[in-house]
């Protein structure tokens, strides 16, 4: 980004809060008298739109000061808006011999509150005893060129005066500021206070002004004072140069004489002596100039043109006769052949040749005409309204006409091309005739006459006047609905701005053609016209943008003309779909761009229907769904803290299914728990910064204890490397020590500063991981492998989700580790990869950063030997996994064997007769379910009813419902309802408990298959980069040969994202393919195929596999 870019992140920090208070030029006050006040002081807000930022007292009087350059822009009887005050009028100016002006008198008029055309004033009242004195500091650009070309040298550019301090009459306020406060001068800028305003300076006895440094806010700063005699006030006032005699224009003839000098001397690379010598004598001349007329020296030394007395000429070539049509002739002749030679891709000598001809020839015009030359060389020539211009927009309409009926028609693509650029032609003649844009449709806008016509001019035909006067009523009025819909909205004030400009050049447009304003909303106050439809001439315009938007793509222009004209044709269909709430026919939705903010809460429920259910659509809305998801069913609970959640026990349930089941597995394997601190001090993760710089951004440190600040920041741990292995270190010491196998289950920290999702990226999470030794590469690499099957257990096993088993790439391994393993599983509903689990191989990288070694038991000499190490870990992640695979409209779907309550009883039919007998029943049924070692549990509760009680359980995802009722329990039969598919079957007594388990047993098959099918109908394999992308877009993970190299995988994710063009689906994910893993099953043999990537020549290694990723 540009610095003035960079800066104005400052306004949009500072100006939502920075209290407003004046200060005013010293050096350029004018006294002003009011009349029709008194003198007293009042309170005011600090910030005309926050008032949490307080108050601050302001001093009327009828004596106040304005600076002189705002003075110099008064008129008699103008209206000027005093801020913080009211309207007033000018009474009276009273100047000096220099034209300065040197008093105002104004006249209080402060009823009148129209605020919108008045010009706004900074003052202060003359109340010497509460003003204060103080400092403005703006530093300028030590360099003063903004973009240096390759064979400039930044010293001929840097700047010799950059620091600019302005002595200000200080407001009252200004008295309490502190060091560090940040405020805004109001009409001047923002500003922080360096040093205080003192009394009485203890050095010096004297007052010590404020002292405000400037903050930039992306505002191009003028550090030199404006004209002091605007040409509004003195119309008729010569140039500075002529005011002063033969005098001024000899000194701007030696300005312009040492400029050549200064720069040939920069050009030819003189010494630096020499170069300042000949700037300051430069610098000499401009101060002799200024003090001698009151104004800077113009640029280059060359004073503005004179006006003339007569009517202007049309053109400055005209101005400067016929040597400036013979300039102009060659400009465009030149520009002509540039354009040739980069269209060409002529060489780099060649094409900057010919640009340094065209600008020689461009300074050549300016120097005759004091102007520069018009874009293309051609002065403005033929008015819109000429017979010439009127023929080709005929032409134009025409041709628009015929091109709209070929893709009505669905005709052939050449043809329609070529219709195209005839009317491309056709549009670029009107342009090149007229100076300006074709209008749409090829219809000419109304010509604007400072003059009525003469009498022998025939007139307008009363038709072509009606209707465009009824077409622009039209677009007022949908423009005007568009303002007010931004305002509603609140939109930022740039949009409302940009739409207020467009409004406002409609009803100027209506006033030139029929001489009056345009009636309020666009609608004729008396009669109402034959009005053109908003919607049809907004679809017109549409149609157009469109056309030049493929015109565009298919003649190949720069990328940035095309994104321009593409964010032209959303915003026109934004306008469409505002005015008429739907989309345009014919074309897909326009990708809005995403905003951050809360999603709309859905409509209020009609009497009598509850919240409690699921509002959104997974299909749908998957964020919202998966919100209500989690929260519905009792999962999760937000907390104050962002990105951190509170696990309720209907999930951490699942936790502990899953810690049970692979804590009891990798005790097979002879791994032991342990605990660990989660505390790590700063020199620790400065032992392995290769590892630590992956997770920087993520740490979290501790810096104070209480009120006091640590000696060192200890930071919470992001993973437990340089937690634990200092104390492998002091463990290990022989080959008898190993291998050593700890797990540790526990909490980190990683503060993401991505948006939080609860389970799949949070800061604080639950997992386990496990840290081993071994004496060989070989027992180390074994492991690596085990522990990944376990994980793929815990999905498959437990879960219910298929997994792809694979190693990471070099691009995408866990830092500092030889080589990653991963398990990578697939939501279909976002066409997105998800990492399980993973298994690293550390090799001996950080046991050498940890001196973790033993004594070579084949050894005579006591060598040592660096140990073989391992980390792996499984995150609490893998129950967000759990929920977006499974789950549906109606709430969570838990597999079963990691289910809470694997068997929820509802007793139904219920009377008061029956009542006891049924309650009994179930709760028996219960006990003996739960000796049989299932999870079940009894509804009792008498406060709901049963089809709440079915709702409920199914939102909660519990995977076997039981139904009992009176004929149940006669007929010694239960009915059982899945929740997965709601199929329902009826079990027998006899053996229930079996039953039950068997029916569970299916569920996990059923809900597993399922979702296999799922992945394996989205993975595909890919060997053209052409149905990559295409793959992509329609939520595939994709099978590819890649060559392996970090920067054709970086390439492959970039080149597949999405910029947001015409006609995408504005759901559609637009990141970029990354890889995900080289799968351990192979479809084939890569080698034989070249890389993916489509700027890559060389052959695959392994097919990987790529998708978009959580």
């Amino acid at each position: 980004m540009s610095w003035d870019k960079i800066w104005a992140i400052n306004k949009k920090v500072i100006d939502p809060i920075a209290p407003r208070f004046t200060g005013l030029d010293k050096a350029s006050m004018v006294p002003v008298s009011v009349a029709g006040v008194e003198d007293c002081k009042k309170l005011c807000p600090k910030h005309p739109k926050n008032t949490d930022v307080g108050e601050k007292e302001v001093y009327y009087g009828t004596k106040v000061y304005i600076e002189g350059e705002d003075a110099n822009e008064l008129g008699p009887g103008q209206m000027v808006t005093m801020i913080n005050w009211g309207n007033m009028t000018v009474d009276h100016i009273a100047r000096g011999p220099d034209n300065k002006v040197t008093e105002v008198k104004l006249k209080a008029q402060l009823d009148n509150t129209d605020f919108k055309k008045t010009l706004k004033l900074t003052w202060l009242a003359d109340v010497p005893s509460v003003n204060i004195p103080a400092v403005a500091v703006h530093y300028d650009n030590i360099v003063s060129k903004a973009v240096l070309g390759k064979e400039e040298d930044f010293k001929s550019f840097i700047g010799h005066q950059t620091v600019f301090e302005t002595p200000l009459l200080g407001d009252p306020n200004l008295a309490s500021l502190k060091k560090g406060e940040i405020i805004q001068l109001q009409r001047r800028g923002y500003y922080i206070c360096d040093s205080p305003y003192q009394a009485s300076s203890d050095y010096s006895g004297v007052p010590r002004p404020c002292i405000l440094i400037n903050i930039p806010d992306g505002r191009a700063v003028t550090t030199a004072p404006k004209s002091a005699v605007p040409a509004a006030v003195t119309p008729t006032a010569a140039p500075a140069a002529s005011m002063t005699g033969g005098n001024g224009d000899e000194i701007l003839a030696q300005i312009a004489e040492q400029g050549t000098k200064v720069r040939n001397l920069k050009s030819q690379k003189a010494g630096k002596d020499d170069i300042k010598a000949a700037v300051d004598k430069l610098l000499a001349l401009k101060k002799q100039y200024k003090d001698l007329t009151g104004v800077d020296a113009p640029a280059g030394g060359k004073p503005a043109p004179k006006p003339a007395a007569a009517a202007p000429p049309t053109s400055a070539a005209a101005m400067a006769g016929g040597n400036g049509d013979e300039i102009l002739a060659q400009i465009a002749e030149q520009g002509t052949k540039v354009r040739n030679l980069k269209s060409q891709k002529a060489g780099k000598d060649e094409i900057k040749a010919a640009v340094d001809k065209l600008l020689a020839l461009k300074k050549q015009y300016k120097d005759l005409t004091g102007v520069d030359a018009p874009a293309g060389g051609k002065p403005a020539a033929a008015p819109a309204g000429s017979a010439e211009g009127d023929a080709i927009l005929s032409q134009i309409a025409e041709q628009g006409t015929k091109v709209r009926n070929l893709k009505s028609q669905k005709a052939g693509k050449d043809d329609i091309k070529a219709a195209v650029d005839k009317l491309l032609a056709l549009k670029k003649q009107y342009k090149d005739l007229t100076g300006k844009d074709a209008p749409a449709g090829g219809k000419p806008a109304p010509a604007k006459a400072a003059t009525p016509a003469p009498a022998s001019a025939p007139a307008p035909t009363p038709a072509a006047a009606t209707g465009r006067e009824d077409e622009l009523l039209g677009l007022i009025y949908t423009q005007g609905n568009i303002v007010r819909d931004l305002k509603a909205k609140k939109a930022g004030k740039e949009d409302v701005t940009a739409a207020v400009k467009v409004l406002l050049a409609h009803k100027a447009e209506y006033k030139a053609l029929t001489g009056k304003d345009a009636p309020a909303g666009g609608k004729a106050p008396t009669q109402q016209p034959t009005m053109t439809d908003p919607a049809a001439a907004l679809e017109a315009q549409i149609k157009e943008q469109g056309d030049k938007v493929r015109a565009a793509k298919a003649a190949k222009a720069p990328k940035d003309d095309i994104t321009a004209l593409v964010g032209e044709l959303l915003k026109l269909k934004t306008d469409y779909k505002t005015l008429t709430g739907k989309d345009v026919p014919g074309a897909q939705p326009a990708k809005q761009q995403k905003q951050k903010s809360k999603p709309v809460p859905a409509p209020a429920p009609e009497a009598g229907v509850t919240r409690l259910g699921l509002e959104a659509k997974k299909s749908e809305n998957l964020s919202d769904w998966y919100t209500q998801v989690i929260t519905k069913s009792e999962m999760i609970e937000y907390y104050p803290v962002s990105g951190c959640y509170i696990l309720r026990p209907w999930s951490f349930a699942i936790w502990e299914s899953i810690q049970s089941w692979f804590d009891a597995e990798i005790k097979k394997l002879g791994v032991d728990n342990c605990y660990f601190p989660m505390f790590v001090s700063n020199s620790a993760l400065e032992k392995e910064k290769t590892h630590i710089a992956d997770f920087a951004p993520e740490v979290a440190w501790v810096t104070r204890s209480g009120q006091s600040e640590l000696a060192e920041p200890i930071a919470i741990r992001p993973t437990s490397e340089t937690v634990m292995y200092p104390s492998y270190a002091d463990w290990i010491r022989s080959h008898r020590d190993l291998p050593l196998k700890l797990n540790q289950w526990c909490n980190v920290v990683r503060w993401e500063f991505k948006h939080p999702q609860p389970f799949l990226r949070t800061r604080e999470f639950l997992w386990q991981e496990g840290h081993t030794a071994f004496a060989t590469r070989q027992e180390a690499e074994d492991e690596v492998f085990t522990i990944l099957d376990l994980y793929h257990g815990v999905y498959k096993e437990l879960l219910a989700i298929p997994t792809v088993k694979g190693r990471k790439t070099e691009k995408e391994k866990f830092a500092g580790g030889d080589f990653t393993t991963t398990v990578e599983g697939y939501i279909s509903a976002t066409g997105r990869g998800i990492q399980g689990a993973t298994s690293h191989h550390l090799g001996q990288n950080f046991s050498k950063m940890f001196d973790i070694t033993i004594e070579d038991p084949n050894s005579t000499t006591g060598d040592k030997l660096f140990v073989h190490q391992n980390s792996w870990g499984l995150s609490t992640r893998s129950i967000g996994v759990m929920v977006m695979v499974h789950g549906d409209d109606k709430g969570l779907v838990l597999p079963p064997r990691v289910a809470k309550i694997q068997v929820v009883i509802v007793p139904c039919g219920m009377t008061d007769a029956n009542k006891t007998e049924v309650q009994a029943h179930c709760e028996a049924l219960e006990k003996s379910l739960c000796k049989a070692g299932l999870r079940a549990s009894a509804d009792m509760r008498m406060n709901v009813t049963v089809g709440w009680k079915f709702n409920a359980w199914e939102q909660k995802g519990v995977p076997v419902r039981v139904e009992i009722g009176p004929r149940d329990m006669k007929n010694q039969q239960v009915v059982a309802v899945r929740r997965d598919n709601g199929a329902k079957v009826t079990l027998k007594n006899e053996n229930l408990e079996t039953n039950l388990q068997d029916l569970l047993n299916t569920i996990h098959d059923d809900m597993y298959n399922r979702a296999l099918v799922e992945r394996d109908n989205a993975m595909v394999v890919v060997k053209e980069w052409k149905d990559f992308c295409s793959n992509l877009d329609q939520k595939k993970i994709l099978l590819a040969p890649f060559c392996g190299d970090i920067p054709c995988e970086e390439a492959i994710k970039k080149d597949s994202a999405r910029t947001g063009v015409e006609g995408e689906d504005e759901k559609a994910p637009a990141m970029g393919a990354k890889s995900l893993c080289i799968p351990f099953e192979q479809p084939g043999d890569a080698t034989c195929e070249k890389c993916i990537n489509q700027n890559c020549s060389k052959k695959g290694k392994a097919y990987t596999l790529f998708g978009r990723s959580y």
